[in-house]
């Protein structure tokens, strides 16, 4: 468990600390696949094809998925009542 803590919050530090101020003005809303240990980044329209783009650039990852300008990739709402 300690291994995927690390992990996480590496690939998250890497966003905040040299990603987040390159993409955000452009890539808002795109999907990034972080790879921690490399710093390697892969942008797209969702995880599949973002993941797609680093494998073919020779990164077999693991990857970290974040969506550009947010903390969460995704986020599950309930209606309002």
């Amino acid at each position: 468990m300690q291994d995927i803590e690390r992990f996480i919050e590496s690939a998250k530090q890497t966003y905040d600390e040299k990603l987040a101020a390159e993409l955000e003005p452009r890539h808002t809303g795109k999907i990034v696949a972080i790879e921690p240990e490399s710093g390697a980044y892969f942008l797209g329209d969702d995880e599949i094809e973002a993941a797609d783009k680093g494998r073919a650039a020779g990164h077999e990852g693991p990857f970290y998925f974040l969506r550009v300008g947010s903390r969460y990739t995704h986020r599950l709402m309930t209606p309002r009542r």
